[in-house]
């Protein structure tokens, strides 16, 4: 898992948006930019594949379906990154927190997700004693379970109910734009 990062002057950052299994870092470069704004700070270990951005681009350009996908996947981050703004203007820190820890168990094999609440402070662009204080809401509901550097996810579903909005908006966009295509009765019948 992969956030991307705002980072001000100050040395204060906030996650503008998380990128997981399937999700691409520097897919823009498949369009042609040559840079981008912002920080990917690795949060979470995994496998991933890497390919220059000159040989992402030459394919891009040969090929329609990789263009298609990667404009298609642009849209996804672009919309996660203005549903992030407006989640990090309008709702309260628990809610933002909840968005937070179901999307990254998204990312994650199992409950446990190996972080600190420092760097959950850095994310949400909080204090790390707001996210304690968050977080044992979180805890004295029975939503979650946390020990230093170890957030265990108890209650999925209620998390999910008392996240705001955002989460499924997100997640809803992701599922419409990256569910496989529907195939129609012409798609099916042999055409040899």
């Amino acid at each position: 898992m992969v956030s991307l990062v705002a980072v001000m002057q100050s040395g204060a950052t906030v996650e503008t948006a998380t990128i997981g299994r399937g999700g691409v870092i520097g897919a823009s470069a498949g369009l042609g930019a040559r840079s981008t704004f912002g920080r990917a700070i690795v949060q979470l270990a995994g496998s991933a594949a890497w390919l220059s951005a000159a040989q992402f681009h030459a394919a891009a350009n040969e090929c329609q379906a990789i263009r298609d996908l990667v404009v298609r996947y642009n849209d996804l981050l672009l919309a996660q990154v203005q549903q992030s703004v407006a989640c990090n203007a309008l709702h309260a820190l628990e809610s933002r927190l909840c968005r937070w820890l179901l999307q990254t168990h998204d990312c994650v094999d199992g409950d446990a997700i190996p972080l600190t609440q420092e760097f959950l402070g850095q994310m949400l662009g909080v204090r790390r004693t707001t996210v304690t204080i968050a977080a044992r809401l979180l805890q004295s509901a029975g939503l979650i379970r946390y020990r230093r550097g170890l957030i265990h996810i108890v209650d999925r579903a209620a998390l999910e109910e008392v996240s705001c909005e955002c989460y499924a908006v997100v997640r809803h966009n992701l599922d419409k734009k990256c569910s496989p295509p529907t195939l129609n009765k012409y798609a099916l019948e042999d055409r040899s």
